[in-house]
């Protein structure tokens, strides 16, 4: 054998690497369920919380979230359980990873769910009579509009700073005053009052194409920080859902950093690959 093959039978067993992760068998296209269950699974507080379940009703979700981390913790986890338990029929529909990680986080106890809950306080002033209109709103996911980042870079920072950029609605926009009894322009602001331990990010990966008068993919690189400071607190990026395709179809993967050995791994439905690398700052 000479030093050549020597060298590349060396690098190719560096590389190769046995998972300390389990993935999920699950029937028909739920890749958009099981990357989500994955990031709750990778998530301590949120594990150790369902782990902590006493109730005995085998229908609540806790408890069929606790028996599912049960068996990930041995080995390959079936799913049946838990989309029985969230309703889905047809197992080959299509579905948005966002839409069922806010409705498992609905139906868990609150106990386990407060991770990922965060508070938004709105305030709307009326621009002729001034009057101010004040509410609050909890939510568990922040969503980023990325309409004008076709073919371009999206800076992740920038968009959630957007988002509490306060706007001025006029024109065909305009807002209904209950004093002044009729519409009329106004200011909005929004900001964060109760700041989540875990903070969820979807990005708005669409925009509307006039010219084939249809909504489009944005398939433009996002620039994600490692870490990232809002209202006096620090964020550490742990996961990354993604998804790959078009509005009518694709398939959802995860990466997520694991708290347990501080390594990145790569969940793709059955399969769980050791990242061997860091998460790059284009996604």
């Amino acid at each position: 054998m000479n030093h050549d093959r020597v060298e590349i039978f060396r690098e190719k067993l560096d590389n190769f690497t046995i998972s300390d992760y389990h993935g999920l068998i699950s029937p028909g296209l739920t890749c958009y369920l099981n990357s989500v269950l994955q990031v709750f699974f990778m998530t301590e507080d949120f594990r150790g919380s369902i782990k902590r379940c006493c109730s005995e009703d085998s229908a609540t979700i806790d408890t069929v979230l606790r028996k599912l981390f049960d068996d990930l913790e041995r080995s390959l986890a079936e799913t049946q359980n838990i989309i029985q338990t969230l309703g889905i029929t047809d197992v080959y529909e299509q579905h948005d990873a966002a839409e069922y990680f806010e409705k498992i986080l609905c139906l868990t106890s609150p106990e386990a769910a407060k991770v990922f809950k965060g508070e938004l306080s709105h305030k709307t002033k009326c621009a002729e009579c001034k009057k101010e209109n004040n509410f609050r709103s909890s939510f568990w996911i922040l969503p980023l509009a990325m309409e004008n980042s076709y073919r371009q870079t999206y800076s992740l920072k920038r968009g959630l700073e957007a988002f509490f950029n306060k706007e001025k609605v006029c024109g065909e926009n305009k807002m209904f005053c209950n004093q002044c009894k009729k519409k009329q322009d106004a200011d909005i602001d929004c900001e964060m009052t109760q700041n989540p331990e875990i903070l969820t990010l979807l990005l708005k990966r669409f925009t509307f194409d006039y010219k084939w008068d249809c909504y489009i993919k944005l398939h433009c690189e996002v620039d994600v920080p490692q870490t990232l400071h809002i209202e006096n607190c620090e964020y550490d990026l742990y996961a990354l859902v993604h998804h790959f395709g078009n509005l009518s179809g694709g398939h959802y993967t995860a990466e997520i950093k694991s708290f347990e050995t501080g390594e990145w791994y790569h969940f793709n439905d059955d399969t769980v690959d050791r990242v061997p690398h860091s998460i790059p700052s284009y996604v």
